[in-house]
């Protein structure tokens, strides 16, 4: 019996995906259990539809994870911390406040999760950040850090 799954079933598929399942266990517990919907030409062309709504909202994530990529590129974000003697800074710059600066001085919005800082930043100067937008997209965050005043 061709079948449905509205959730992940183990060792049988994942949501969305329309299997063969025996006829009894399709009836018996797939289906009252609500793991499974009979495969009925409305249910599939249900699926079909779901399936190009995702491929399509997945294009427009990936263009936009492009397009925040190259914006990225020109840019280099100042943030002004304190520190001490000979360049050391009381703390360290942390993702979440290059993600604020970024919002303030380029109007981006980048999750401070998606920013990969590779060792702390204690002391002044220049630093390339990376940021993992999704869809094996990355770009790179100039970050200058300078004495506050």
């Amino acid at each position: 019996m061709k079948i449905i799954l509205t959730q992940d079933v183990r060792g049988k598929g994942k949501k969305g995906q329309m299997i063969e399942a025996a006829e009894g266990y399709a009836r018996n517990y797939l289906i009252p259990k609500g793991l499974a919907v009979p495969a009925t030409a409305d249910a599939v062309n249900t699926m079909k539809l779901r399936d190009k709504a995702k491929a399509k909202a997945d294009a427009e994530a990936k263009a936009a994870a492009e397009a925040i990529a190259e914006k990225l590129q020109g840019c280099q974000v100042k943030i002004a911390a304190k520190g001490g003697a000979e360049g050391k800074l009381f703390g360290a710059v942390t993702s979440a406040a290059i993600a604020d600066a970024l919002k303030a001085q380029y109007d981006m919005d980048v999750d401070s999760k998606k920013l990969v800082i590779d060792e702390p930043i204690k002391s002044y100067g220049t630093y390339q950040v990376k940021a993992k937008l999704g869809y094996e997209i990355s770009g790179i965050v100039n970050v200058l850090v300078v004495e506050e005043k």
